[in-house]
């Protein structure tokens, strides 16, 4: 393996990913620490739908958050520890999203409530492939 100079597009999309995992953990932070005004303003479905949300569905936001999160530094500092981080991250994603298939989040929520974990998981594989990418190139140890 080789210890080359990464590509500049190698570090502005390790960025990228940074920057948006790090919303990520801001989203479940406001998650978390929602004051009861807040919920209050939400419709009364969106309400009950927030109420009944299984502990599952939260864990598997919490994996989704902290693992991209630290996968993302973990790029930033060449490890290939990034690839299984960003994998953990998306089976968090798809172990929160699947909450979709169970409850009538999309008819609560309506079928815009798809474009953000969409997203998310675009940005995952993006994440991994440029992992794999980094890796081949002899970028990462």
């Amino acid at each position: 393996m080789t210890d080359s100079k990464p590509a500049m597009w190698f570090w502005v999309a390790a960025v990228i990913l940074l920057l948006w995992n790090l919303m990520g953990l801001m989203a479940f932070g406001y998650d978390g620490m929602m004051s009861a005004e807040a919920l209050a303003a939400l419709p009364d479905d969106q309400q009950a739908l927030y109420a009944a949300r299984p502990a599952w569905v939260v864990f598997g936001f919490a994996v989704a958050v902290f693992a991209g999160t630290a996968g993302a530094i973990a790029l930033l500092m060449r490890r290939g520890i990034a690839g299984p981080l960003f994998i953990a991250s998306l089976v968090g994603v798809l172990v929160q999203n699947s909450w979709f298939l169970v409850d009538d989040v999309l008819g609560v929520m309506g079928p815009s409530a798809v474009v953000m974990p969409l997203l998310i998981i675009g940005s995952l594989v993006g994440g991994i492939l440029l992992v794999r990418n980094a890796s081949s190139r002899g970028w990462l140890r």
